[in-house]
């Protein structure tokens, strides 16, 4: 079946140009094709288009009203391909981001008053969760993650390193005693967090690649890390957290790290968006300005 489309421009064409032939060297169409398109299209509407004679060619009633439907079906056609190039070259739109809770509040949403007033035209939809989120089905644009990618299927960019530090407060570590060693953690109240992840509930991993693996326990659970920053900073037990979580209450004394002889596990912080097509230009943008605002050496990582 000849293409619909292509069936109304070749009409329009031919109406305004008033021939055949005019409207296939116009086209760089052969005549016969002219004529099968404009056939195809009075064959599916079961109406007659043009009324044909040897000297010239006259709309039908039909036919002055279907072409005012095609100029005007064109011409949206028109404007929507229009708008989908500028998507890709222009940032604008609106970009649906989910990010993890807590770096969220912290570090991305701080940052966004920056990039719109870079990107006027680029608007929000932020959804802040720590749950793994499934980017095609849920109609995101873009997440960030951090720990290591399982889903080979998305495009990953990375944004910054993420550093953890185990810390108690001077008060816990005055009543308890500071670990000098992994093997202390036992007598220890290690809080944890519940969230999968190598620094979970019932074990902390340590080692660049997570290869080393300690048992803890502790009288507090919780799945966000602000809930386990405050815990600690109380004097409740230790904790093992990104730096971009206990950076402020480090550089403040409220915590204080332990353990630094040992090589604690850094996940890094990616931004993954959907596979296939051209990322849209508000997606490359806001990616490419979160790695330069982020970059190697994080601001919260500043002074630790």
């Amino acid at each position: 079946m000849l293409d619909r489309v292509t069936g109304m421009q070749v009409f329009v064409r031919v109406a305004t140009l008033g021939s055949f032939s005019a409207a296939a060297r116009s086209l760089h169409l052969s005549q016969t094709m002219v004529t099968k398109h404009v056939a195809a299209l009075e064959d599916r509407l079961g109406v007659k288009l043009l009324h044909r004679s040897t000297r010239k060619l006259a709309l039908t009633e039909a036919g002055r009203s279907y072409l005012a439907a095609c100029e005007r079906i064109l011409a949206e056609i028109e404007e929507a391909e229009a708008s989908a190039s500028l998507d890709r070259v222009e940032p604008r739109g609106t970009l649906r981001l989910n990010v993890p809770l807590t770096f969220g509040f912290r570090q991305v949403v701080p940052a966004l008053a920056e990039f719109s007033r870079l990107y006027p035209a680029v608007s929000f939809d932020l959804g802040l969760a720590d749950r793994y989120v499934d980017l095609m089905e849920e109609g995101w644009d873009l997440a960030v993650r951090i720990g290591r990618l399982k889903d080979s299927s998305l495009v990953a960019r990375r944004l910054a390193p993420c550093r953890t530090i185990v810390c108690a407060s001077p008060a816990y570590l005055e009543a308890h005693g500071t670990p000098r060693t992994l093997d202390d953690l036992a007598r220890h109240n290690c809080l944890g967090y519940t969230l999968p992840s190598a620094i979970g509930a019932n074990r902390w991993t340590f080692g660049t690649e997570g290869a080393m693996v300690v048992p803890i326990q502790g009288n507090l659970r919780a799945n966000n890390g602000d809930a386990l920053l405050a815990a600690a900073v109380a004097g409740q037990g230790l904790i093992y957290q990104p730096t971009f979580i206990v950076g402020d209450s480090l550089r403040a004394g409220d915590l204080v790290p332990v353990l630094r002889d040992y090589p604690t596990y850094e996940p890094a912080i990616h931004a993954v968006l959907p596979s296939g097509r051209q990322a849209p230009a508000k997606v490359r943008a806001f990616v490419a300005f979160l790695a330069a605002r982020f970059g190697p050496e994080p601001e919260w990582d500043r002074g630790l």
